[in-house]
């Protein structure tokens, strides 16, 4: 089996910026500390980019990810994130080791 990583990248309202870092910070400390699967969560801010967001999300495969995307974390950022992030893209990746 392979790892499964997400990168996402989140265009963010820009008057809603402090308020999603908070919420992303919140729910990768959440993810790692709750979800065995769960092996490296990162918040990044693109230097160049004032309002957007890129999380970079590593699972020990497909059912730990499944484990978090149904869980009580996403549960409750994506009820703290709602109506501030304008668009989200997801890139799935397999883990080369």
């Amino acid at each position: 089996m392979s790892k499964l990583a997400l990168v996402v990248t989140m265009k963010v309202n820009p008057r809603e910026m402090e308020a999603v870092l908070k919420a992303a910070k919140a729910h990768a400390a959440r993810s790692l500390s709750s979800e065995p699967g769960t092996l490296q969560f990162d918040v990044l801010v693109p230097v160049n980019e004032d309002n957007e967001l890129v999380l970079y999300e590593v699972y020990v495969d497909e059912a730990a990810y499944e484990v978090h995307h149904n869980g009580a974390s996403m549960a409750i950022v994506q009820k703290d994130l709602e109506g501030k992030v304008d668009s989200t893209s997801v890139v799935r990746c397999k883990v080369q080791e």
